[in-house]
């Protein structure tokens, strides 16, 4: 099969694409126009939370798109009332606004926190956020990123976003001012390259946090849905925030994400949020086919197993080409090099034969892991396998 350059250049050009077209998928597989497989230790940036095309979810779609596809967020739909009560059941929240992209999701965080602080303290509008965090590609979400470099894209920036170190609770502390309504994070850095906030730094935040009577934010976006091995990242430190993000893995491939919210922090006045798709029927009826696969007997500690058997897989990697070890929680996963290979490895990878295997270098001694929460130990094994064979070929 040709590639249709002229529909390419109808696409507005935002990053660099390697000359494949994927036409289908099926769990840890993608296949490309030519009939190339690629084993997919990406999954859409750990979206894919069950690989491609898992019949839960096709079921899903197939069935609702029989019954209501989008009366409007005026309404009540049963699929979005579903899941609400799911999310609300499984957490320490009490409400939950749906939505379409983490971006989003954390837009409103933005919103609910900054409308109680008018309500609460004095119009207190500062959300302390971290270095080298990432929270989304709209403006007020890449000012609270601390991406480096996005201080200066697309300026002015939007103000209120002073930033911390990740583990580091006096730089928190130093930054809290009588303007300051909350601190948000991540449980665990993704695109930093899978750095997490440790249990002991979560639960003096948390403290902190209420005793200056701040809100915790965690944006789960990226650890959420079973990523970490448990159903929410922030149950690993033993906490409960005030207000929490989901998005990728909540939809598994469709556009869905959450802003959940215990009671007392839900302040929004009728027209303060909304959008045209939230709580839309079809993508909150596979959320919520999602959801009970992930909270099946067994599913989490099947991903906490696969988990583990990926980190001793990489740690050995690691030891047998001297690198500086692995880190990360669940699947979610990082390899720190010893030498800036990791986009040479991406393309050696993406380029083998007969089979290809895509990989993710957020920085250049960096790759990251964020494969299908159902990937078996075969195709783990099977990806380092690779994984070891590539390294002898990009460095000679």
């Amino acid at each position: 099969m040709s590639i249709d350059r002229a529909g390419l250049n109808a696409l507005m050009e935002i990053t660099s694409r390697p000359e494949l077209v994927f036409v289908r998928g099926q769990g840890s597989w993608l296949e490309d126009h030519n009939g190339k497989r690629y084993l997919d230790f990406i999954q859409g940036w750990a979206v894919n939370c069950l690989g491609h095309n898992h019949p839960a979810m096709i079921d899903a779609l197939a069935r609702q798109s029989q019954w209501l596809i989008n009366p409007s967020p005026a309404f009540y739909n049963q699929p979005s009332i579903d899941l609400a009560r799911r999310l609300v059941e499984s957490s320490c929240f009490d409400r939950v606004f749906f939505a379409n992209s983490g971006a989003e999701a954390n837009e409103g965080a933005i919103k609910l926190a900054r409308k109680w602080g008018q309500l609460h303290r004095q119009g207190a509008y500062k959300i302390i956020t971290f270095d080298h965090s990432f929270h989304g590609r709209t403006l007020a979400t890449m000012s609270a990123s601390g991406k480096p470099g996005w201080d200066k894209k697309f300026a002015p920036q939007v103000d209120g976003f002073p930033k911390a170190d990740l583990n580091d609770l006096d730089s928190v502390r130093a930054l809290i001012d009588d303007q300051t309504v909350a601190v948000m994070l991540e449980p665990v850095q993704g695109e930093a390259g899978v750095i997490p906030a440790t249990r002991e730094f979560l639960q003096a935040l948390r403290a902190l946090t209420r005793e200056k009577g701040l809100l915790l934010i965690v944006d789960e976006v990226q650890t959420g849905m079973g990523r970490t091995g448990r159903l929410y990242a922030y149950q690993h430190a033993g906490i409960e925030p005030d207000i929490m993000t989901l998005g990728k893995g909540i939809g598994g491939g469709v556009p869905l994400s959450a802003l959940c919210a215990r009671e007392a922090v839900c302040c929004f006045e009728h027209g303060d949020q909304g959008g045209t798709y939230n709580g839309n029927p079809l993508m909150t009826a596979v959320g919520a086919a999602i959801f009970d696969v992930m909270t099946a007997p067994g599913f989490l500690d099947e991903v906490n197993a696969r988990g583990q058997h990926l980190s001793a897989g990489l740690t050995a990697l690691s030891d047998k080409w001297g690198m500086h070890g692995e880190r990360g929680q669940g699947l979610l996963r990082a390899l720190v090099m010893d030498r800036d290979d990791g986009p040479a490895l991406v393309q050696a990878a993406r380029d083998r034969a007969p089979e290809g295997l895509l990989l993710n270098a957020p920085r250049g001694n960096l790759l990251r892991f964020m494969p299908a929460l159902n990937v078996t130990t075969e195709e783990i094994d099977t990806m380092l396998s690779w994984l070891d064979d590539l390294l002898v070929q990009v460095r000679g």
